[in-house]
């Protein structure tokens, strides 16, 4: 009876927050498919996730949610007709926790999270404000906690390569990459200046200077991307660069997040502050070079990139320096040659 029941499960998992938040979720989807194979997953996400999840082939189908608190009752009722068998919410608050329990799901996993935890049928201690770990880290534990809970049994999982494209997608990508003037007979550093949320990133001049570096470094091509609302400041910086490196363009449109997810993948290098493009860049594996800022929620162990070994380097200000707008990058230029020449530059 219990394999029939394995068999026809449906499990909800949630993570509805920021972009970065839901890459580093990604080897927690995996866990739990790994452990119950014949189970539907399905991603409870808002819609700039969307094409991520439908990318992650841990996960079966997905459900957007309208981040509506009058239309939550609505849509607590929309997954109750679902008939889900277990939640597994990674990120938990009161929206989260009330939506959840309407909908009446019998299993309802989440962190111990103040008040709301009570709403849940289980709950973690965790305690991830002390970034002791890694985010990806906190989210596998609960899943192998959900994991528990549903009798199943878990393994260590491997945490990377977690995004990935067809050579066919890659090439068809690059084609029409070409069309804007991207170079593949270089290496392409694609170069992502804007970082929103809660981090700050480098100053202007000082990503001139990183980017004058590299292009010492290796035979590059410089893609400078740019967000909804950033081109401004992306153009900005290319222009102060025409006839300073040889090879660079401006990349600030593309056709949705699936699109800008397989430019990302013809990279050979990926540079931005702690944000979402850079830990889709880790998730693709990518190598990545991170500026994260000096808060302790925010540390380079506690976000750091779904990267294999020797494919990240992160950097944070030093004790001098209140954040990463007073960061002076050549003095990580040494940093950046080692690394690059070890690990990379082959």
């Amino acid at each position: 009876m219990l394999a029939v029941v394995v068999f026809l499960m449906k499990i909800l998992v949630v993570r509805n927050d920021k972009i970065g938040d839901f890459v580093l979720a990604l080897p927690a989807f995996k866990a739990i498919k790994e452990a119950f194979p014949q189970a539907t997953v399905t991603a409870l996400v808002p819609s700039y996730t969307k094409e991520i999840a439908e990318a992650c082939e841990w996960i079966d189908d997905v459900l957007i949610d309208p981040k509506d608190n009058e239309a939550k009752s609505d849509f607590a009722q929309t997954i109750s007709t679902l008939h889900f068998d277990a939640a597994l919410c990674l990120f938990s608050n009161a929206y989260n926790a009330t939506l959840l329990r309407k909908a009446r799901i019998p299993v309802r996993v989440a962190p111990a999270t103040k008040w709301v935890q009570f709403l849940y049928t289980h709950t973690l201690r965790q305690r991830r404000s002390k970034s002791e770990k890694a985010e990806f880290q906190y989210n596998l534990d609960l899943a192998y906690y959900f994991i528990d809970v549903l009798k199943g049994s878990s393994r260590v999982i491997e945490p990377h390569r977690l995004l990935e494209f067809s050579q066919v997608e890659l090439e068809q990508q690059k084609a029409k990459l070409m069309q804007i003037g991207i170079q593949f007979d270089r290496k392409t550093c694609f170069v992502h200046p804007v970082t929103g949320g809660s981090s700050n990133t480098l100053s202007q001049t000082e990503w001139q200077s990183l980017i004058c570096f590299l292009d010492g470094l290796d035979r590059f091509h410089f893609v400078v991307t740019a967000g909804p609302g950033e081109g401004e400041v992306s153009k900005a910086l290319v222009d102060s660069l025409i006839g300073k490196v040889a090879s660079i363009t401006l990349y600030d449109k593309n056709d949705g997040v699936k699109d800008f997810m397989r430019s990302i993948a013809v990279a050979d290098l990926f540079i931005a502050g702690s944000t979402g493009p850079l830990h889709i860049a880790g998730a693709l594996d990518v190598p990545t070079i991170g500026f994260y800022p000096k808060k302790r929620s925010s540390t380079p162990l506690r976000w750091q990139t779904l990267n294999s070994a020797g494919r990240w380097l992160p950097f944070i200000p030093n004790e001098e320096q209140d954040d990463l707008s007073q960061l002076t990058v050549k003095d990580r230029f040494s940093d950046i040659q080692n690394w690059y020449t070890q690990n990379i530059g082959k």
